[in-house]
């Protein structure tokens, strides 16, 4: 499926769906734990429906209501799937259901698509084999095979992804005995966070030093059952955000809670700095487009997913913009900072690519037939961007942002972009 973008102004009121993070999290804590588990306002996407058909294959029950999932979770005794789990396209749930896995005595094999399979398992492997699991793979990548058990010990990781990190912090406690974790080459910290957040509010029992390069978790432990509300999604928030920002009449995005661990919500500092008028409220956000959007530099280590929308916004701002400090990047759904100075370069974009980010140089972008790559993300903030091109922008493959957004075009032709479907 392809859209057609052409220029226009979006204002209104859009609630956006809810976090991605907290979802698979909530599924996978909800597997392990003991007894029914209530998810409100889950996010329904693609890559949520890859975590809870994988919740289903490891002997989790699952209800579902409009409203919410309730989870009868296996206490830690999982069930054999007794066949390759497809995960689709979510890494997230491929690194951390590979951590759950060792703690079975079976074998347990994970695949995924053509996107999926390019990306990293290498370190979250490394670790668990220095814990003794046994783990085979396609030098690194999917398909992966992992059989436990988990006994505890002493690990290693690198943190390139924090979801190898996460992965091991969620699986440890449910180990025989205490398992230490050193940590190296953090990226992505603010994810970390809402992992202890899961843990914290689940009563885990854990030790971590100040800058998150050793933790200790207490072995033999039990996720007890939980409920909760699912908050709304800040890299999802980010693209109304930007909309707004470069097409805007004043657009209000309801549902936010800035006391939330998402580290996203620092894309609306970011905006705020680069000239965008935004209104906090308890209930409600506003955002305007201010008198005029200029370059900055900003640092993405916390916030990888925000390069797309980011350097899709800053080819239309004034200046220069310096997105710095994000390799992580290249090891997403595709290497987004080469696609994104791909494709933006077809509308005229003025970019020198970084090995560890992007600079760009503000100017008038036209329109162009551009590619989505599979990836949710670089669609979506191509077609922002063509709501601030002249002419006419093709954005190809645009069925991918269901992965987190799936109402995606439905929601900004609500809010008055004009998109088409072609």
């Amino acid at each position: 499926m392809d859209i057609r973008v052409r220029k226009s102004q979006v204002k209104g009121v859009i609630s956006v769906p809810g976090s991605k993070s907290h979802t698979i999290r909530a599924v996978a804590v909800a597997t392990m734990a003991e007894g029914v588990s209530v998810i409100h306002s889950p996010l329904e996407s693609e890559d949520t429906r890859s975590c809870l058909k994988a919740a289903v294959l490891f002997g989790a029950k699952v209800e579902e209501t409009p409203e919410c999932w309730r989870i009868t979770g296996t206490g830690g005794r999982f069930k054999d799937p007794g066949h390759t789990i497809d995960m689709g396209n979510s890494g997230t749930s491929l690194r951390i259901f590979s951590g759950l896995s060792a703690l079975a005595g079976f074998n347990v094999t994970f695949d995924g698509d053509d996107s999926l399979r390019t990306r990293p398992m290498g370190p979250l492997l490394d670790a668990l084999a220095q814990l003794g699991v046994k783990t085979e793979s396609r030098d690194g990548k999917c398909p992966v095979s992992i059989q436990g058990p988990l006994p505890g010990g002493k690990t290693g990781v690198n943190g390139k992804s924090s979801q190898f990190l996460t992965s091991l912090l969620f699986a440890a406690p449910l180990a025989g005995q205490d398992t230490e974790i050193t940590v190296f080459n953090l990226n992505e910290r603010p994810y970390v966070e809402i992992t202890l957040g899961w843990l914290d509010r689940l009563g885990i029992k854990y030790e971590r030093n100040a800058d998150m390069s050793w933790f200790k978790i207490h072995g033999g432990q039990h996720y007890p059952h939980f409920e909760w509300t699912i908050p709304a999604d800040f890299s999802t928030a980010a693209f109304p955000l930007g909309a707004a920002a470069l097409a805007g009449g004043e657009v209000e995005i309801r549902n936010l809670d800035f006391s939330d661990l998402q580290g996203d919500k620092a894309v609306f500092d970011f905006f705020d700095r680069m000239g965008t008028e935004v209104e906090r409220g308890e209930l409600s956000t506003i955002v305007r487009p201010g008198k005029e959007l200029k370059g900055i530099d900003v640092d993405l280590n916390a916030t990888p997913d925000a390069l797309p929308l980011m350097s899709a916004v800053a080819a239309c701002a004034g200046g220069t913009t310096r997105l710095l400090n994000v390799p992580q990047a290249r090891i997403k759904e595709t290497d987004r900072i080469a696609c994104m100075t791909r494709e933006l370069r077809k509308m005229g974009a003025k970019i020198t690519e970084l090995e560890d980010g992007m600079v760009i140089e503000g100017t008038k972008l036209h329109g162009a037939v551009v590619d989505g790559y599979g990836d949710h993300r670089i669609v979506m903030a191509m077609a922002i961007a063509g709501l601030a091109a002249e002419g006419e922008t093709v954005v190809k493959g645009a069925e991918a942002a269901a992965v987190t957004y799936p109402d995606f075009i439905k929601d900004f032709i609500r809010l008055g972009a004009d998109f088409k479907i072609i």
